[in-house]
């Protein structure tokens, strides 16, 4: 019995101390995986920017303080890519406000009904001219949503009439007028919506402005044909992909967790097509529509209902050719307005190899700025302290701010300026600087 006593007080002070030691390990292993998940070591730093040296880039940059200073993301999560781009999916915006606006209704040559937003300016500009922002949505989004929203009280506030493209399809409460809806790369709703504000409006100048799938049809629209670019001052494209048909690739993989976000905006777009079942598949044979409600329901990819369904609106053989015709990235080079492409590093959805595309295009082209961030994820850019994002995200405060520094230097510029580009003169008042 002694024996027995004389063991137990001899194990006993070890075991809270090798309890004491997995406990430790267990504490060090969850935040080194939550220091690796959250990216907290990364730091820091203002976007890469890529661009040609002239006197009005050198303007806007200096103007546009966002794109020169450090882009900071809240401490705790920011840093995270998929925790930006998720909390942008579910939430879109912290705090929306509701912009006051007037839904306008556009027949179509092949009758279907495009729809658009229009919100008025909440105070002159401070240029004193009339300024419209001409806004294309992301992938089946419209002017309800919330970062949306966010944006258009935020230019409204500054001067500027907002026209907000409601995708085809998108609004739950609209219907079709005939079996097509948005596509990829389709400009013709968007077309329609820019020649209604520059017949309504004959003063008025353009700011482009496209998020995500939304900045690939913009930078397509203006490239597509010389008078799309008359009267537009800029153009602003945040976190869009330039190829599909390169993007296709990368969308299948698991890098990033890419396929599993492929799988989720699939799955957002059967709802939407499948909302439209009558309008989309009513003229064709039941045998027909069974097959393509059939492969509709069995997608687990983009590419899967492109390829079944979308390709087929606007007459497309193949995949190949409806990703090749209805990518930017044919049409970019055409643009030649001042031109801003914005992305992240770390946007899951826009992989690294797609922003060569916009990187190559600003080091060969003087009226384009690329600016890369660090952070942001996609359609994030949450701006805060510690926890809790801002209302405002950096990306609203960058666009604005690059079209306020285009419009003074519109404002400005002196007379041997015919156009944008090309000219060592600098608008009276404005100071230059140098990196």
């Amino acid at each position: 019995m002694a024996t027995h006593e004389s063991d137990v007080h001899t194990i006993s002070p070890e075991m809270p101390a090798m309890f004491d030691g997995m406990k430790l390990a267990a504490v060090a292993t969850v935040l080194y995986i939550i220091v690796r998940c959250l990216n907290l070591k990364s730091p820091t730093a203002p976007p890469d920017l890529t661009y040609q040296d002239t006197p009005l880039n050198r303007f806007l940059l200096k103007s546009c303080t966002q794109l020169t200073k450090e882009y900071i993301p809240p401490l705790l999560w920011g840093k995270s890519g998929h925790l930006q781009t998720a909390l942008y999916g579910k939430l879109g915006r912290v705090s929306a406000p509701h912009p006051s606006g007037v839904r306008k209704y556009l027949p179509m040559q092949d009758g279907a009904t495009a729809t658009f937003d229009l919100f008025e300016p909440l105070r002159d500009h401070r240029t004193g001219d009339d300024i419209t922002m001409v806004i294309c949505p992301g992938i089946g989004n419209h002017s309800e949503k919330h970062y949306i929203r966010t944006f258009v009280d935020y230019a409204q506030k500054d001067g500027y009439r907002c026209a907000v493209l409601n995708h085809l399809g998108a609004l739950p409460n609209i219907e079709l007028t005939s079996p097509r809806m948005f596509t990829y790369g389709c400009t013709w709703e968007f077309a329609s919506m820019v020649g209604y504000i520059k017949k309504a409006y004959p003063q008025t100048q353009l700011i482009v402005v496209g998020f995500s799938l939304g900045g690939n049809i913009v930078c397509k629209f203006l490239g597509e044909n010389r008078m799309n670019q008359e009267r537009v001052l800029c153009c602003v494209s945040v976190c869009q992909g330039y190829s599909a048909l390169r993007a296709q690739e990368t969308f299948l993989q698991w890098d990033q967790f890419r396929r599993f976000y492929n799988f989720l905006m699939a799955d957002n777009m059967k709802k939407i097509i499948l909302s439209h079942r009558h309008s989309l598949f009513g003229g064709s044979s039941l045998k027909k529509v069974e097959a393509d409600l059939s492969r509709l329901y069995t997608a687990t990819s983009l590419m899967q209902i492109d390829d079944n369904i979308m390709r087929k609106f606007h007459g497309h053989s193949s995949l190949k050719e409806y990703y090749e015709k209805e990518s930017c990235v044919h049409y970019i080079h055409n643009v030649n307005v001042p031109l801003l492409l914005v992305n992240s590093a770390d946007d899951p959805l826009v992989h690294d190899s797609l922003l060569n595309i916009p990187r190559t295009l600003a080091a060969k082209k003087q009226n384009v700025i690329f600016a890369l961030t660090l952070h942001g994820g996609h359609l994030g850019f949450f701006e805060g302290a510690v926890l809790f994002p801002q209302p405002l995200t950096w990306m609203d405060k960058v666009i604005v701010g690059y079209a306020n520094a285009m419009c003074q230097w519109e404002k400005q510029k002196p007379p041997c300026q015919s156009g944008h580009l090309n000219c060592s003169c600098v608008p009276d008042g404005i100071q230059l600087f140098t990196h």
